[in-house]
């Protein structure tokens, strides 16, 4: 760890985390390996179990608001997540910037802005015109109860149906359809 940062974990607050494709490439930048992190994130959710408040996937880089995980560290986890990606979507390259920026939540306030800034995130970068049209994010779930690949940890979530993936669920760039 560089000298100066210090991370506050194991501390029972929420985490605001985001971290950047290798020399912020856009590595992400394709439909099917945005749903593949998405897969990988709720993989590393399950193992770890941490629950997962809000996110977004950009083409160069992901915003995560999540609790502490009840397995090892949340640095492992976060170690664990960028591997399991990098091995289904990386090159030779390096995939991932080494570091990522951590804020701990600890106020109702504080989170709901981070939620916010996640969410409309694609929108201020000029990807879509309103957070519902970027479908890699947690938006859709907060706003329509629309099941998505990343189980979130919402009020009414135990109420949600499970997101199952079928041919006709999908869009013509075989990333998974919300609308349907």
């Amino acid at each position: 760890m560089p000298s100066g940062l210090r991370r506050y974990q194991q501390t029972g607050d929420l985490h605001f985390l985001t971290f950047s494709c290798y020399r912020r490439q856009r590595n992400l930048g394709s439909p099917a390996a945005r749903t593949r992190l998405e897969t990988s994130l709720e993989a590393t959710r399950a193992r770890y179990r941490f629950q997962v408040l809000g996110y977004v996937v950009m083409p160069e880089h992901v915003h995560l608001l999540v609790t502490e995980p009840e397995r090892k560290s949340l640095a492992k986890a976060l170690q664990a997540f960028k591997q399991s990606a990098s091995q289904h979507l990386g090159n030779s390259e390096p995939f991932w910037q080494s570091r990522y920026y951590d804020f701990n939540i600890y106020t109702e306030r504080k989170r709901i802005e981070k939620l916010r800034y996640i969410h409309r995130n694609p929108v201020a970068r000029g990807l879509v015109a309103s957070p519902d049209d970027w479908q890699w994010s947690s938006f859709r779930q907060y706003a329509m109860g629309s099941p998505g690949i990343v189980t979130i940890a919402l009020p009414w979530a135990a109420e949600l149906p499970a997101y199952t993936p079928t041919p006709s669920a999908t869009t013509k760039t075989g990333a998974p359809s919300w609308r349907s």
